[in-house]
């Protein structure tokens, strides 16, 4: 049974993360499987990996092959490391105690390359924020520069404005303070004029008219009537003849 070292797809939509498993290369890949020797989470900087160190080793050396994936994870990893030394082993290249120390070595370069690329992404993170901050200082200050300079500007202008009113307020001022010593030294100079006095004919013909207006009602041929009264004929006498003699 050709048996494969592969991952199995977990997480949700957009957020995936991986089980490290031993299963059939025919069995789907959701599907049933042999053991899960690990977890590999991607959406994590440095990529986090939790691996069965021996479980790995076991599988490699009975001939499990894994994904191109899974291959990268096991030799960062340092199981094929592990792999290869042993292998030397065998052949009598060197004792189990040379490798052991061969793979000692290359695990504490390996950690301490990832413990410097740690440093670097936590250093640019740090500059990052220090950058937006100053950013957001000197946006601040930016801010608060145009504020100072619109508030000035509005104080300029209220200045302006209250002058403008005292200098129109002063001529009225002195004009208003003119007017009220002016008649106090006019007042016993000036005299009040005496009223005409107007004659009674004159009254009555002034007041003839408001007579007429106060009868409007007469009708025209009665005011004429009135006005020229009627003359009665005198009754035609008629002559006696004288009596006869």
């Amino acid at each position: 049974m050709p048996v494969k070292i592969r991952l199995q797809r977990r997480g949700r939509k957009g957020y995936p993360y991986y089980h490290i498993i031993i299963a059939d290369s025919r069995a789907p890949r959701d599907g049933k499987f042999i053991e899960r020797i690990g977890s590999y989470n991607p959406n994590t900087n440095p990529s986090t990996v939790t691996l069965k160190f021996d479980r790995a080793m076991y599988w490699l050396q009975v001939g499990a092959q894994p994904t191109d994936t899974v291959r990268n994870i096991l030799s960062s990893e340092g199981v094929l490391m592990k792999k290869h030394l042993l292998e030397g082993v065998k052949k009598g290249a060197f004792d189990e105690a040379e490798a052991e120390n061969r793979f000692e070595a290359w695990k504490a370069s390996k950690e301490s390359k990832l413990n410097k690329t740690i440093e670097q992404i936590e250093a640019e993170k740090v500059a990052a924020a220090k950058e937006r901050l100053a950013a957001e200082v000197a946006i601040n200050k930016a801010k608060a520069a145009e504020i100072a300079k619109l508030e000035a500007e509005v104080k300029a202008a209220e200045a302006a404005e209250r002058a403008e009113k005292e200098k129109a307020k002063a001529p009225v001022e002195e004009v208003s303070a003119k007017t009220e010593e002016a008649p106090a030294k006019e007042e016993p100079v000036k005299e009040t004029p005496a009223k005409e006095e107007v004659a009674p004919a004159e009254k009555a013909e002034v007041e003839a008219p408001a007579e007429v207006k106060d009868t409007p009602s007469e009708k025209p041929a009665e005011a004429k009537e009135k006005a020229e009264p009627k003359v009665e004929a005198a009754p035609e006498t008629k002559e006696e003849k004288p009596a006869a003699e």
